[in-house]
């Protein structure tokens, strides 16, 4: 390259002269042409930008720390560098989850393209915390477009020592372990720390006390209405919405309770007329979406952070009965804060009543696992190929057992037989979440093309997963 390149040439430079051209817009060249100057110049420039780090004078970089993570496998990196090549591009995340998870490193060359990806995609981020090991924290020191590497878990187990020096995944990571093994001492340790916390991070960590959930953390939640952050505040009333028992969702429950009763068989609805500072203090936001009317998405919220025994109580009816009752009026708001009800308090008997009501992916996920896969394996068999099928299986969380997996692939022999060009969504579905240990059972099924192809890639995914142990 030429020894004439001036470092003071930027990018913008370059593009100005090649959209200009070279005979208008000149650079310092000794160059057989000013054109092959140009490509020289921009050469360079992308691979300053691909290191990572601006050339400086007299300050030699410091080497890479040792790693201490083991690297993944020769065919595990090739197969990563052919899905990153545009194999299966899909599978990424699975692959990068499979292997954060087993505590692998990835190769060096691989680290690059992967860092500039999630400088794009924030949905992996998290898995490269890890498999960046020592030389990639060293890159993303380097380059600020990779810096978000920093605060990512860096172990997928975060030592406690971190709580106090880690980055902010590793001190989630180190949160999340301590509560699984003892609640109150890791609401403890939220407790001490609290005031200091970034907004941020006070309702990340909010999110981790749902495991373990119990009425000893309710007065620590009380206080969490008070932040001056609505992210953390409506955090606090979704927990307190957990629990029975708390005093918001006591409170929840008059408000409620003052808004609906029977008469001749009916559910009649009486809004509330006004939304005080009291119930903004629980949760319940005053502005409403756009399209909503105030006392409409009162209504809703208020529903929503009631507890949902309340309600056969009430009225002396179960939820099968309740969920059939004719409302006259704001029948879509009760239901709508029902279906809401359900999934914060995760009631398995009204998430099997609303679903059969209507079938939302989020009452799916709500049941237990082997009552999740029964009830979308039966909704599949009796309803045709649509948006709502989709949405319900999208709800069905990988990976999918016997039982749903031969709902699914039946469901596409059916209508490849009929409607072949709508097949493209369910059979990536099928694909992607079925269990991959059961490719052999949609190679057997049939020879159908569509089913082939979702037994590829079952197949595909089950070596991967084979490569990364």
């Amino acid at each position: 390259m030429n020894s004439s390149w001036n470092p003071t040439h930027g990018w913008e430079d370059l593009v100005s002269a090649a959209l200009v051209g070279t005979d208008r817009r000149p650079l310092p060249s000794g160059a057989a042409t000013p054109e092959a100057e140009l490509f020289d110049h921009a050469a360079l420039l992308t691979v300053r930008a691909r290191a990572g780090q601006t050339p400086r004078e007299g300050r030699p970089l410091e080497a890479a720390p040792q790693e201490r993570q083991p690297e993944v496998s020769r065919a595990a990196g090739d197969r990563l560098a052919r899905i990153l090549g545009g194999e299966r591009p899909r599978l990424l995340t699975e692959w990068l989850q499979a292997a954060a998870a087993r505590g692998h490193r990835l190769s060096p060359h691989l680290l690059p393209e992967l860092l500039d990806q999630a400088a794009r995609d924030r949905s992996i981020r998290p898995h490269l915390g890890v498999l960046a090991g020592a030389r990639g924290r060293w890159l993303a020191g380097l380059n600020p477009a990779w810096g978000f590497l920093l605060e990512e878990v860096t172990a997928p187990g975060a030592a406690h020592e971190t709580w106090e020096l880690g980055t902010s995944g590793d001190r989630k990571a180190h949160l999340g372990a301590v509560r699984a093994a003892d609640p109150a001492r890791a609401r403890h340790l939220l407790e001490e720390t609290w005031e200091k916390e970034t907004p941020q991070d006070r309702a990340a960590f909010l999110e981790i006390l749902a495991d373990g959930l119990s009425l000893d953390d309710e007065p620590f939640l009380e206080n969490a209405l008070d932040d001056r952050r609505r992210e953390v505040r409506h955090e606090a009333a979704d927990l307190l919405t957990r629990l029975p028992g708390s005093r918001l969702a006591l409170r929840m429950a008059e408000r409620a309770a003052a808004c609906l009763h029977t008469e001749n068989g009916e559910l009649h609805i009486a809004p509330p007329l006004a939304c005080d500072a009291a119930m903004e203090r629980d949760g319940v936001r005053a502005k409403p979406p756009r399209g909503t009317g105030e006392r409409s998405w009162w209504l809703q919220q208020i529903v929503a952070r009631a507890p949902l025994e309340i309600w056969p109580r009430l009225f002396g009816r179960p939820p099968g009965e309740l969920v059939r009752m004719k409302i006259p009026d704001w029948g879509r708001e009760v239901m709508a804060g029902w279906v809401r009800a359900t999934v914060l308090q995760g009631d398995p008997e009204w998430a099997r009543v609303l679903f059969a009501w209507d079938p939302l992916a989020d009452l799916l996920a709500v049941l237990p696992r082997k009552d999740r896969e029964d009830v979308a394996a039966g909704f599949v068999r009796r309803h045709g190929l649509d948006g709502q099928l989709i949405m319900v299986l999208g709800g069905a969380a990988a990976p999918w057992g016997p039982d749903l997996a031969l709902a699914v692939l039946e469901k596409i022999l059916q209508v490849s037989g009929t409607q072949p060009w709508n097949l493209s969504e369910l059979s990536r579905l099928a694909g992607e979440r079925i269990d991959p240990a059961l490719y052999g059972m949609a190679e057997r099924l049939s020879p159908e093309p569509p089913i082939q192809e979702v037994a590829a890639l079952l197949r595909f995914r089950d070596d991967m997963l084979k490569e990364l142990q």
